[in-house]
This record gives C-alpha cells, structure tokens and sequence, in this order.
C-alpha cells in the first residue's frame, strides 16, 4: 500500500511512497483504511500546520514533506489490544495512506480515544474514534455521505453553538462568505432551523450562486462582486470561510463600525490569502476543537455527541439529495482530483471520497 503527501512549503508539490506496516507492540492495533473523504477542509489543515499541529498527527521521515490527515473508515485488521478486537471498524481520523497503528487508550462502548505517544498532547476530538458497529442503526452504505460530510458539520454546529451563546454578538444579520462551502451549508441549515438567528446572507461566486439559491437555505444570497452594494448601516457579523485578505479586508472596510466581530474559519481561496485592511480587534480564527472540549465538559462526552450527532445526521439527509458523490480508487486516484480540490474547482455540489 501506498502514502500521499504533500511538500509543507508548497502543498501543490505531492507525492505517492510505499508504506510498509511495522510489528504491533503491545496494546496496539492496526487499522487498514477502507475509504475517506477529501474536502478543502483538508487543504486548510496544511495551510495552517505549522500553528496549529495538524503535521503533527501522522508524521513523516522527512520533515519537508508531511500528511494531510482526512476523515475515514478503517477496519481492525491486527491487534494486541484486548479490548479492540479484530473485525471492529472505526470512524476518526486516518492518513491519506493503506494502514494506521493505533494504541487505544479509553475505550468506550462507542469510541476508542488514541494514546500513541505523539498524539498525547493533541485535541482529543481528533484522537477520538467512533466503534460504528455499536451504534444503533448504522448503515455501511451512508459511510462516504459520512466521511465527507460529518468533520465539516462538527465545525457548523459548533460555530451555530458558539454564533448563539455570544447572542450572535449583537448583530441582525451574518453574512457568510465561500456561501457553497459544506461547512458554510452546514451553518446555515443549522442558523435556518433557529428561529432566534439573525438574516443569513450567502455570499458565493457568480458560478455558484444558481446552485447556493436552488438550495433555499440563506435568506438571500449575493456574489462577491456585490458587496460593494451591500447594505452598510445593518449590524453585522462575518463568518469567513474563504480566507481571502483582500475581499475580508474590503468588507471590514466597507461595514466600519457595524462589522460587530469577524470569525475566521477556512481558507477556500487559498491563493489569495493576504491581510489587507481586516481589523483585527474584532477578529477572531475559530478553533473548532477547543469548542468541542468545552462543550464536552459542559455537557459529557456522550452529551455532546447526542447533540452534535442530531444535527450532524439530519443535514447530512438533507445534503444526499443534492450532493454528487465522486469515488476515486487509492492515493493515485487522489492524486489525480488533488489539484482542483487544492485550487477550489471542485464543482460545489461534488465531494471527492477515496476508495482504498
């Protein structure tokens, strides 16, 4: 089997090299892929790893190149780990490669928390594997709607959870940019069934906009070209999930003093990331993780995964019926599709899942 990477300098330079798994030690597991999903979210974990860890997960020999890591399936192939039999299929967090070697930590009836040494200091929603053969009403055959969708719903719900809980900063009304994005979607599923949320403005390219209106989930949807007519005097708060310095920073401008706060989030235009102009003091970039530990000691583990969960499985049936399914087989089918998800022509209405 093999391993895709990328050059961390220039995450458009990638490569494909063998991997051979190694021994099991004691109270290890190796996990052999099936299949995952891989999404701009994916190209933002390389954007920003070295602030934020994410090369730190899966690590390689040589520290020019690295992983991204994606959202998958695995199966249990091997194991030292009584309590984590062979046959057992996790959902969590794998490489873009063949195999993974896990040490389970906590084992819990539905989940398998990971202590490999490296992984120790890392966010534990990361390191958190769900044991979906214990869940009620599973179905194998929702897995790639799954891989694709559920690690960018997670960031949705929490930023719902988080929009709501500052009572929206004050604003009466969210515009949120890179509008076709899933995790945009996802937020404005969740801000429409929320009958306290403010108007929800979907800014997207003028590509998108057929798609993103046919939708009916913003309260009006509008292109970047148009921010130069949108509506100044209205208190606003900005979810950026594009990353584009100088469209934010022309925004920023624009609103002044009614730009309330600016949540960063992803960085779809990853060409254009550039710092013109954004006011910082009411800036902020949203770490999904550490609102998910926070809820998690609010809640409990399971009752944040009752919630979270919810919402996850009612956007995703709402997004199978739009939603088109590319399936590539192996790292050499990524390879092929890598660079229109890494400059953002994907079609918005596809999402590319990797069949090992």
């Amino acid at each position: 089997m093999s391993e895709f990477q990328v050059q961390r300098s220039a995450l458009t330079h990638t490569r494909i090299v063998d991997e051979r798994p190694t021994e099991l030690a004691v109270c290890e597991v190796l996990a052999k892929v099936d299949l995952f999903a891989f999404t701009a979210n994916n190209m933002t974990y390389g954007q920003v790893g070295d602030q934020l860890g994410y090369w730190q997960f899966f690590p390689v020999a040589d520290p020019a190149w690295g992983v991204l890591p994606v959202w998958g399936f695995a199966d249990v192939v091997a194991s030292n780990a009584p309590d984590v039999p062979v046959g057992e299929r996790l959902y969590g967090y794998f490489p873009p490669a063949g195999y993974l070697k896990l040490q389970p930590g906590r084992v819990g009836t539905g989940h398998v928390i990971d202590a490999t040494p490296h992984r120790r200091g890392l966010p534990i929603g990361y390191n958190t594997y769900s044991r979906v053969l214990a869940e009620p009403g599973y179905e194998r055959g929702n897995d790639a709607l799954r891989a694709l969708l559920f690690p960018l719903f997670i960031t949705s719900f929490c930023l719902w959870d988080a929009l709501r809980e500052a009572d929206w900063y004050g604003a009466s009304r969210i515009v949120i940019l890179s509008a076709s994005s899933k995790t945009a979607l996802g937020l404005a599923y969740a801000l429409a069934d929320d009958d306290a949320a403010p108007t929800v403005v979907g800014v997207t390219s003028s590509r998108n906009v057929a798609m993103v209106q046919g939708l009916d989930v913003y309260s009006s949807v509008a292109t970047y070209d148009d921010l130069a007519d949108l509506d100044a005097d209205v208190p606003t708060v900005i979810v950026d999930m594009a990353g584009n310095g100088a469209l934010l920073g022309a925004l920023h401008r624009r609103l002044g003093a009614q730009m309330l706060h600016c949540i960063q989030v992803g960085v779809t235009h990853r060409t254009q990331v550039r710092d013109e102009g954004i006011d910082v003091s009411r800036s902020g970039f949203f770490f999904a993780p550490s609102h998910i530990e926070k809820r998690m000691a609010d809640w409990g583990q399971d009752g944040f995964a009752a919630r979270s969960g919810g919402f996850m499985r009612g956007a995703m049936i709402r997004c199978a019926q739009w939603l088109k399914v590319r399936e590539v087989t192996g790292v050499e089918g990524l390879s092929d599709v890598y660079a229109q998800v890494a400059d953002g022509t994907l079609p918005a209405d596809e999402g590319v899942v990797v069949r090992m």
